[in-house]
C-alpha cells in the first residue's frame, strides 16, 4: 500500500500540493503542541507554515480506510481551488506515516454552532442565510465548475468549516468520488456517507449509479439542521442491516426493501 501510495503521487506530481518531510511537519507544530481534534482518522494539530499562515495538520491513522481517505483528499482538493473549499496546502508521506495539511479554521466546524449542546455562540439568521448561500456555490463548483464532476458524498455540519469570518469551506473528502463531466451518474458498489444525511436511493441494496443528487439531498438536510438547530432524524434506522466504517458506513445487507 506504501508503495501504491508513492506511486499515485508521483503520477500525480503536477497536480499536487507541497510534500512536506515529517521534520518540516514536526517544526510547523512546534513539536505537536497544540491539539485540535481527534477521531478515528487520526489526530489535528495546529501548526504555520514558514509564509505565516496557519494550518491545520491531520496526522493520519495507520490503517487501509484511512489510506484510501488520503488518495481521494489528494486527488481531489490537491488539484482544485474554490473560496468555499477547504484548501490543501501540502502533504507528508513516509513509509506507514503520512499527514494532510490544510489551512487553518479558527471558528472550527459548523456542528458547534448548529448544535445547542455545545454551548456555542448563536448564529444570526443573516449569517446562517450566508453560510447556506456559500456552501451551495462550493457544492456548485465541485458539480459543475471543474474538469471533472466531484461528489462529496458527506455533505453535514461537522465537515463544514468556518473562518475567522464566519466564511464556510467545504472540508472532508475522504469519501469523494469523481467521474467524467460527460456522464450524468456514477455506480457504487457499497453506500457511503453518515446516517441521516444520506439520499434514499443510497440505501438500497443493489445501490447501482447514483447522480449529484445525492449530494444536493445532503445539503438539504443540513440546511433543515441549520433551521431547527437539532440533529437530523434517521428515518430509515429501523430498515438498514449491519454498517462498518471508521468514518461514515457501508452497507452489508438489508432487512427488507425500503
Amino acid at each position: 500500500m506504501d508503495e501504491t501510495l508513492e506511486d499515485f503521487l508521483q503520477r500525480q506530481n503536477n497536480l499536487m500540493p507541497i510534500k512536506y518531510t515529517y521534520f518540516d511537519v514536526k517544526k510547523m507544530t512546534n513539536n505537536f503542541k497544540d491539539k485540535l481534534g481527534e477521531g478515528g482518522y487520526g489526530t489535528v494539530f495546529k501548526g504555520k507554515l514558514w509564509s505565516g499562515p496557519f494550518v491545520a495538520i491531520k496526522m493520519m491513522a495507520n490503517s487501509v480506510a484511512n489510506d484510501k481517505e488520503f488518495i481521494s483528499e489528494v486527488a481531489t482538493i490537491g488539484r482544485i481551488y474554490h473560496v468555499n473549499v477547504v484548501q490543501l496546502f501540502g502533504f507528508y508521506i513516509e513509509g506507514s506515516n503520512r499527514a494532510l495539511i490544510y489551512d487553518y479554521m479558527p471558528n472550527g466546524s459548523l456542528d458547534k454552532y448548529v448544535l445547542p449542546q455545545y454551548g456555542a455562540i448563536c448564529l444570526s439568521y443573516k449569517q446562517m442565510f450566508e453560510i447556506s448561500l456559500q456552501v451551495a456555490r462550493g457544492i456548485d463548483y465541485l458539480h459543475r465548475g471543474c474538469q471533472v464532476k466531484i461528489l462529496h458524498f458527506d455533505i453535514k455540519p461537522h465537515n463544514i468549516l468556518l473562518d475567522e469570518n464566519f466564511n464556510p469551506r467545504i472540508s472532508d473528502f475522504g469519501l469523494a468520488k469523481l467521474y467524467s463531466t460527460d456522464d450524468s451518474t456514477v455506480t457504487l458498489t457499497a453506500a457511503r456517507g453518515t446516517m441521516g444525511c444520506l439520499a434514499p436511493e443510497l440505501f438500497y441494496k443493489n445501490i447501482g449509479r447514483v447522480s449529484h443528487k445525492a449530494d444536493i439531498y445532503s445539503f438539504g438536510m443540513l440546511l433543515m439542521e441549520m433551521a431547527g438547530k437539532r440533529k437530523a432524524l434517521n428515518l430509515f434506522a429501523d430498515s438498514l442491516g449491519q454498517y462498518t466504517s471508521p468514518r461514515g458506513f457501508t452497507t452489508n445487507s438489508m432487512k427488507e426493501k425500503i
